[in-house]
Order: structure tokens, then C-alpha cells, then sequence
């Protein structure tokens, strides 16, 4: 159970890095006249990038609340 809420907080962290990589393409991109992503605003797409981070700290939290965080490296 800890790998998967591992592996979900680490593609939910991408997708949100993503989101926010294409908010910012997009807005470039109006500001000269073009579109990328016709369906959202930028506005839209960086909300929806910070409701994955919402989930992801609130995974962190978890993990840290039940001890299951891994050290990478010195004394466990």
C-alpha cells in the first residue's frame, strides 16, 4: 500500500508539473495570438495543477504522520 501511495503522490506531482508547464505555454502562446489547448484557459489549467498538489501534500502528510517515509541514506 505504501509503494502505490508512493507511485500515485510521484505521477500526480508530474501531472501537476505538466499542467503547470502548459498553463504557462499557453498564456505565451495567447499573448501572441495563438492557442495551444482550445478546451481550458490557463487559468483553468494551473487550478487543476494545484488541486493534484493539494493531493499531493496531503499524501506527504499522511506518510509522515504514519512514519512510512523512506530515508535516503545515513541511519534509518
Amino acid at each position: 500500500m505504501n509503494q502505490l501511495t508512493s507511485m500515485l503522490g510521484r505521477v500526480l506531482f508530474a501531472g501537476a508539473l505538466l499542467l503547470g508547464g502548459l498553463a504557462v505555454w499557453e498564456k505565451l502562446a495567447n499573448l501572441m495570438g495563438y492557442t495551444v489547448v482550445r478546451v481550458y484557459t490557463p487559468a483553468r489549467l494551473l487550478d487543476l495543477a494545484v488541486v493534484a498538489l493539494v493531493f499531493v501534500i496531503a499524501l506527504d502528510i499522511r506518510a509522515l504522520r504514519e512514519g512510512t517515509t523512506s530515508t535516503t541514506g545515513g541511519s534509518p
